[in-house]
């Protein structure tokens, strides 16, 4: 299971009790060797952070190595969290302010881990905009935070989402030979590579022997805790109406049961340029100039 760190977050306002936040505000962000989303930030009007934007996740989180060098933040308490690589421990911090480009909040609550992307000091999740529309746009790098629906949504595939708490799902299908297996993916910027299977759809359809193994990569989540992921390549993966092909694909050995979703990493999430709408209840799509290059063994 994904750490899931949850905090109460607001919008800033001016003197006049205005939102701050214009009918559009963009940030531009790095996109990483790793397939990661990096944007500069700013916590307590003092401290200058890189930020991971991590789809699957919620509210803010730094990891210690950058943390313990911020006066400004102050640890109040420990608590336990779950991530996919089992309990941990975290220090938790509230009543912090963030700034990124134009938007600024304040009342938040940031706990501390001891992992991120590479380059980062931590990362936040999309609950930040809740109830705002968030366009990824891979081809200029960078989120554009819209009030509403924008109008480029039309030029875009409209795909269903299942949501899952602060965790976003679509349909993807993979084929093998002639078999087709449908499955739900949870979309996760945070995870560098293509694919992963959730352990009961890799043992339910034999994956091991499907799709041979060609590697295997030892795994840290947020707390450190390792796992490790097996990969093989799979001949086709559908999503919308757009097929990719020889792309890899992993599932993790040890306990059946453990992970229990299937993932969609950034080596292919930065193959289209997405729209979630205001209620997370759809994503448009589109390919983009990234869409055919050749995957990278990730």
């Amino acid at each position: 299971m994904f750490a899931l760190c949850i905090a109460l977050t607001c919008f800033g306002t001016d003197a006049s009790g205005q939102n701050r936040m214009a009918s559009r505000d963009t940030l531009p962000f790095q996109l990483t060797p790793s397939n990661n989303l990096l944007l500069q930030a700013v916590i307590n009007a003092k401290d200058t952070v890189t930020l991971m934007f991590h789809t699957a996740a919620s509210g803010i989180t730094l990891i210690a190595d950058a943390s313990d060098k911020m006066p400004s933040v102050s640890w109040n308490r420990s608590e336990e969290v779950t991530s996919w690589g089992g309990t941990s421990q975290a220090k938790v911090s509230t009543g912090n302010d963030l700034q990124i480009a134009s938007l600024r909040w304040d009342s938040l609550t940031i706990w501390q881990n001891e992992n991120s992307g590479p380059g980062s000091d931590g990362k936040f999740g999309p609950d930040l905009f809740e109830g705002k529309a968030v366009e990824i746009n891979y081809d200029q790098r960078y989120l554009v935070i819209h009030q509403d629906l924008p109008e480029i949504a039309k030029n875009f595939e409209k795909i269903a989402m299942t949501r899952d708490g602060d965790m976003f799902f679509v349909e993807g299908t993979c084929r093998i030979n002639d078999n087709v297996y449908p499955n739900l993916f949870l979309i996760h910027s945070g995870y560098g590579g293509t694919i992963l299977f959730d352990d009961a759809f890799a043992a339910n359809h034999n994956m091991s022997a499907q799709i041979p193994v060609y590697d295997e990569q030892k795994l840290k989540d947020s707390y450190g805790n390792e796992i490790i992921v097996k990969k093989g390549l799979l001949p086709e993966f559908v999503v919308g109406q757009t097929t990719f092909t020889e792309l890899p694909a992993g599932f993790f050995e040890g306990a059946i049961g453990r992970q229990k979703v299937s993932v969609l990493g950034g080596n292919l999430l930065k193959r289209f340029n997405w729209i979630f709408d205001q209620s997370r209840a759809f994503v448009y799509l589109s390919p983009n100039k990234q869409a055919n290059l050749a995957f990278t063994n990730n």
